[in-house]
């Protein structure tokens, strides 16, 4: 008896239940508008009727998020000063091995600028190809040396220097200058990376020793209270700067406040060319001295010498000892620009 009752409730029941929809349905009424729920989609609506994804949210993510916004934001860091080198460069047989050498050892170097002038009326493409090929931030600038001044007792390189500084000032004439330094790199020398740590600190001009120069195993300049006060050289201790070309830095900023300050031709002598540069821009006394004190030699080999040329106790010096012909430079002021 129940189970037929039971087969007839359930055989009924569909039919109850469309009864009933039916009897709920006004055919008088307006079907309501579909609206968009952007809680119900994975993507919210942007600029432009672009869809952007919604972000969900769980309690780990946002525990995790207030954690984060607890912590101090950590200030990025500061950008490095940017070395620029001038590199003189001229044809001969050895060129391409010695500029091969120095982009080896400038791929080190972070943030560094090399700006490479050739002695010539039109860039070589020996030159050209090289710096496309070297993986270096590179300027590539040529100008000839007159004729005349092709002598072997005139200054050298006057000119291609002359044309690295007014690229920089050209460079930055129309913008604020960023933190950077000069760097005078001849193609024939080799250079530590130690040496690039000291020099971008500069913030004036700042001098260390160099080995190997001057018919010395090194020459310095001499420190006492954390002041040059003389020079250690081998040659013409009565120069204002007793100092190689290889052996000074000079902040960026200070080349572009001292616009006039080239390297001369007119009244200028074989070595006296960094004198007469230096006197433009900076005093003895505002020299900044690196190499701990000018205590230690960067290793720096100028002009084309070799490792194998290397004293064995070329780095290894007494301060005490290296006064034996010491030449205190006369106190020249900053000239007027």
């Amino acid at each position: 008896m129940k189970s037929a009752l039971c087969s007839r409730f359930f055989i009924l029941l569909p039919w109850i239940l469309i009864v009933i929809i039916m009897l709920d349905v006004d055919p008088r009424r307006p079907a309501p508008q579909l609206t968009s729920r952007p809680y119900f989609s994975p993507h919210a609506v942007g600029c432009g009727g672009s869809r952007v994804p919604l972000r969900r949210s769980s309690p780990g993510r946002d525990a995790a998020e207030k954690r984060n916004e607890s912590r101090p934001q950590l200030q990025p860091e500061p950008r490095l000063p940017t070395i620029y080198a001038i590199t003189p460069t001229y044809s001969r047989p050895v060129q391409k091995a010695e500029l091969t050498r120095l982009a080896n050892t400038f791929r080190q170097v972070a943030q560094l600028h090399w700006i490479l002038v050739e002695d010539r009326a039109t860039r070589s493409e020996l030159v050209s190809s090289f710096l496309a090929r070297a993986g270096l931030p590179n300027t590539h600038l040529h100008v000839p040396t007159p004729r005349r001044y092709k002598r072997p007792w005139l200054p050298r390189a006057t000119e291609q220097r002359n044309a690295g500084l007014a690229w920089l000032r050209q460079r930055h004439q129309h913008q604020s200058a960023q933190p950077g330094v000069l760097f005078f790199a001849d193609d024939d020398n080799t250079y530590s990376l130690e040496l690039f740590q000291e020099m971008r600190t500069t913030r004036k001009v700042s001098v260390w020793p160099v080995g190997l120069v001057g018919g010395r195993r090194y020459e310095r300049p001499l420190v006492k209270n954390g002041k040059v006060v003389g020079w250690y050289t081998g040659w013409r201790e009565d120069r204002p700067f007793a100092i190689d070309m290889a052996g000074f830095a000079v902040s960026l900023q200070v080349i572009l406040s001292n616009p006039k300050a080239v390297f001369k031709r007119r009244g200028s002598q074989p070595g006296m060319q960094e004198s007469d540069f230096l006197k433009q821009i900076t005093t003895v006394e505002e020299l900044e001295p690196k190499a701990s004190n000018c205590t230690k030699v960067p290793l720096q080999l100028p002009h084309g010498l070799t490792l194998r040329m290397l004293p064995v106790r070329l780095f290894k010096f007494s301060p005490s000892s290296a006064g034996s012909r010491v030449a205190h430079s006369d106190r020249e002021g900053q000239s007027s620009q």
